[in-house]
């Protein structure tokens, strides 16, 4: 999982049959992936699996991506499709490490102006406002390409005028990757109809 940042929608259905069911049967292969005490940490999970995946802490998640990651030799394709079928859907993923360091640095200004701190897990209506104000800061920076920043400018009037001060005062401490602005429009395209919480790992 190093230098990668994943986009993830859970399936509690799917992950409370076939998560929970492969954490049982597989027992001694999860167990090197834990913590300290680690029986008691894979009892925990498998409870919250089989209540709702999506009590999981990040350091869980963590836990069951690395045990996935090995299993499936660090092949990307399969290990999304594998864990797609335990419930757990990787819909988007960045993975240049000065991307990631852009998508960090404005979501923590995003953050300050919020003067709230946004969990690994986000209601899909804060990620959504979030990723609209992404567009709009990685678009002031990008002349080509602006159908979406023109076409949410017209509904998001504060979200706008929130990534203008943004831009205008954080902009000299970023080195601003030319593809933000188009994995910001994918993320936005991938959640503007999803109702349901974004996990970010």
């Amino acid at each position: 999982m190093k230098d990668q940042l994943y986009f993830i929608k859970t399936d509690p259905v799917s992950a409370k049959i076939n998560l929970y069911n492969k954490l049982c049967c597989e027992e001694n292969g999860m167990l090197p992936y834990l913590e300290d005490d680690k029986k008691a940490s894979l009892e925990i999970i498998k409870r919250k699996t089989l209540d709702n995946i999506e009590t999981l802490s990040k350091e869980e998640f963590i836990s069951i991506f690395n045990w996935f990651d090995a299993k499936y030799n660090s092949d990307l394709e399969e290990l999304k499709t594998q864990l797609f079928i335990h419930g757990i859907d990787i819909f988007y993923d960045i993975s240049n490490p000065l991307c990631i360091e852009n998508f960090q640095h404005i979501l923590s200004g995003y953050e300050d102006y919020l003067q709230s701190k946004l969990s690994f897990k986000i209601n899909s209506e804060a990620f959504n406002h979030f990723v609209i104000y992404a567009i709009f800061f990685t678009g002031m920076a990008n002349p080509e390409e602006k159908y979406l920043f023109n076409f949410l400018k017209q509904d998001h009037n504060v979200l706008y005028s929130l990534a203008e001060k943004g831009y205008s005062e954080k902009r000299y401490g970023i080195s601003l990757q030319p593809e933000m602005y188009q994995y910001f429009s994918d993320l936005y395209d991938c959640t503007k109809f999803y109702k349901g919480s974004v996990i970010t790992i």
